[in-house]
Formats: structure tokens, sequence, C-alpha cells
């Protein structure tokens, strides 16, 4: 529940209820027999940043598959703000207003920062990719790209190649990305994935400045990040919600706990 600052008749503040970003109803996905995700409800409230974890093969990635659209369920429905997008391409829900990064950075080693964001801002549809206009127009989002760099962090480093930035300035530089779309949800899957200590830091507030105003979902096995960022989290085990809290409920409740400890046990 979301309060209002603005405070109700009797000078109190008043609850109003969160709109749900993102819903899916008995969402079901199976390849050839094995069921991946596996009736599936779940509700992310609007401005919530809303964690899914899970031991290995419990179905995150293919749930965020299924969110974003590059993967059809099998059956079931998603619902962005009450719009059904069961079965869009990428490209459809996305100028619904979802954007993701991928846990494996897909970025260009030649280009520099700069460059990548001018190219993500010319495919948002307002110029498309029109390589052959003049640069005076293709430079008319020089505020715009500045802006996103600086929201990561990147402005020092824009005129740098890509190939020549550390691992957790190209994490930060995939967040820019996905800004550019100026979404009001955001699907990060597993943004803090090989970090050292000091990037998962800055990645912590990074992620914590840029949720302002929108709705993130995220995958990430450091349960750190999870504790730090996360208003609720939802637990997947085989493809099945085992539990569903904010971060101190869940990481209490025995059946997550048994959880865990079977996949260390099997590991």
């Amino acid at each position: 529940m979301r309060r209002d600052p603005g405070g109700g008749p009797d000078g109190g503040p008043v609850t109003a209820v969160e709109r749900v970003a993102v819903r899916t109803r008995d969402l079901t996905k199976v390849f050839r027999g094995f069921r991946a995700v596996d009736s599936v409800n779940l509700e992310v409230r609007e401005g919530n940043v809303h964690a899914l974890v899970g031991p290995n093969g419990a179905g995150k990635t293919t749930l965020f598959n299924l969110l974003t659209g590059f993967v059809a369920p099998t059956s079931g429905t998603i619902e962005v703000f009450d719009e059904d997008v069961t079965g869009r391409p990428p490209e459809q829900i996305a100028r619904r207003g979802v954007a993701r990064s991928f846990q494996i950075t897909s970025l260009f080693d030649s280009l520099t920062s700069r460059e990548h964001v001018e190219l993500a801002l010319q495919g948002t549809g307002r110029q498309g990719f029109r390589f052959w206009r003049s640069e005076k127009l293709l430079g008319r989002d020089t505020a715009r790209v500045e802006e996103l760099l600086g929201q990561v962090g990147l402005m020092p480093l824009a005129d740098t190649p890509v190939g020549a930035l550390a691992y957790g300035q190209k994490r930060a530089l995939e967040l820019s990305l996905a800004l550019a779309l100026d979404p009001p949800v955001m699907l990060l899957d597993e943004p803090t994935a090989g970090m050292g200590t000091e990037d998962v830091d800055r990645t912590i507030e990074l992620v914590r400045r840029i949720a302002a105003g929108r709705t993130v979902v995220l995958v990430d096995h450091n349960m750190r990040v999870v504790g730090s960022l996360a208003d609720r989290v939802t637990v997947l085990q085989q493809g099945r919600i085992l539990a569903e809290g904010d971060y101190d409920e869940v990481r209490n409740d025995e059946r997550v706990i048994t959880a865990y400890l079977g996949e260390a046990h099997h590991a």
C-alpha cells in the first residue's frame, strides 16, 4: 500500500491501493513435457521492486522470457497495466513499456558508450534506423544521450570503446540502453552476476536510483542484493511459486530454507 502525503479529510495520510503493473494468471510453459513454469499467478505492484528468486532450475529465466515475449506460453495469460499481452512478440511488449536487461552482456566492443545509446534512441520510433540522415539530425538526441549515460555514471567514459570498459561498467551501459525506452516497467536479469563486491554495491545504488518512479522486476542470486532492494519477493521452485512476501518473511520460511539447503546438499 502506498501512502499519499497529501493527507485525508482528517489530516492523516491517505492509503491508496497500488495498481498492478504486471499480472500473470495460471501462466504455464511446457518444453517437451517438462513444465518449466507451472500455473504461476504473479502480481507485481506499480512502483515496487519485485524480486524473483529460487534454486537453479526454478523457472526464473523462463518466466522472464515469457513476460517479455521471447517465449510464448503454453497456457495462461500475461497483463501489463491490465492490457493482455499474452503471446505478443518482444518489440510489441517493449512498446507497451516493458524493457529488459539480460544476464549475458551483448554489446559491440568497437562502439563507444555514446554510440550504443544513440542507436538505442534511434530505435525508439522517433527516427528509426535511418543511418543515411545527416549528423545534425542524428545528433539531436545529444542531451538525452548524456542524461542517460549520466544516470548510470558513464559520462566520463562516453567516448571510450566498450571493449575497454570493465565488466560492471558494461552492465551499467546495458541499463542505460533499457532506460532509453523510458519504460514504466524494467526487468533486470541477474544485474550483479559475475561482479565483485565494489561493483555489486555500485549496482545496488544504481538500481535504487533508476527504480524511482518505475516498477522493477529483478532476478538475482545474491540475497544481499535482494534484501537491499526488494519490496516483495517471490520464491520459485520447480516452476511453481513456493512462497511470497517481504524479504524477512521469505528468508525465514521453512519451505524456502529447505529448498535452498536441498540445492546445496545436491550440488
